[in-house]
């Protein structure tokens, strides 16, 4: 039953494809456009930004999304991890500032990069996440197809703006470096396993439409919140530990290169500079 249902719940809308298509397109068009000036992108960039695609394709159309709506919330977290976190840390990771060059050109980049500012990005995230967390918000947008997708829209741009400092496509401030990213990740990954408490510890369901559904493949209501809770927390789990394995060697890294350059005599000032936007393999050249 469960195999059939997922099965029958895929639902591909022509406009969901077609602004897939297009942003794919953009893409491609301006990573050639680089290639040919020599500033070609790496595979990686190019697969993460793939991926990311992909991903928000599969959170919107798959049965992540049929079958999450209305009977399982451990799916409609899934779907929300996705849109919210891993698709824009997917897309981001796969841009350039060049990338975006012509795009950025027709918008107020003064204005936006204070959104890769930690302090601001943290609050907007945070306060949007606590905002659809409330029960009257969580069910008014089950109820209203335009709500919900205020709502999904809402939770791709609020995690967009937490990964922009740490990607940096718009430059972040320089005091931060990779340590401050580093502790700004622990922070963010640490306010989702707060919410993710709520749900696993909770003693009754929270959410009106999932208060049978989840009974139609074998969980109770409250076992499929306890279950969504727990995604939570291992997502976030898993994704501080690679993030501080990461942060730390890249750490490692820069203090090679910062002691390597001062030891060649150049200005402290310009080596603190460099290492900190990653350029200083260019003054090791």
């Amino acid at each position: 039953m469960i195999g059939a249902s997922l099965v029958s719940s895929w639902s591909v809308e022509p406009g969901t494809l077609a602004a897939g298509a297009v942003i794919g397109v953009a893409y491609g068009v301006r990573a050639r456009t680089l290639a040919k000036r020599g500033q070609g992108l790496p595979v990686w960039r190019i697969a993460l930004f793939a991926t990311g695609i992909g991903l928000m394709l599969l959170a919107i159309a798959s049965p992540i999304d049929a079958v999450g709506e209305d009977d399982l919330f451990t799916l409609h977290m899934t779907q929300h991890l996705l849109l919210g976190d891993i698709v824009p840390m997917c897309l981001l990771a796969g841009t350039t500032g060049p990338l975006l060059q012509p795009l950025l050109a027709h918008l107020p980049v003064r204005q936006l990069r204070k959104l890769a500012i930690p302090y601001v990005a943290l609050p907007i995230w945070a306060l949007n996440l606590g905002f659809w967390f409330l029960p009257p918000m969580f069910d008014a947008a089950e109820r209203s197809d335009f709500v919900h997708a205020i709502f999904h829209l809402s939770l791709l741009t609020a995690g967009t703006i937490m990964w922009l400092p740490v990607f940096e496509t718009l430059p972040a401030p320089e005091w931060f470096g990779t340590g401050a990213k580093l502790a700004y990740i622990v922070v963010v990954r640490s306010v989702g396993m707060i919410f993710a408490n709520v749900l696993v510890w909770a003693s009754s369901p929270f959410y009106e439409p999932y208060r049978s559904g989840g009974s139609h493949y074998g969980i109770s209501a409250l076992a499929d919140q306890q279950l969504a809770g727990g995604v939570m927390l291992l997502y976030d789990s898993l994704l501080t530990l690679v993030a501080i394995a990461w942060l730390f060697l890249r750490m490692a890294q820069e203090s090679e290169a910062r002691q390597e350059l001062l030891e060649r005599g150049l200005d402290e000032r310009v080596v603190r500079r460099a290492v900190r936007y990653g350029r200083w393999r260019e003054l090791v050249g």
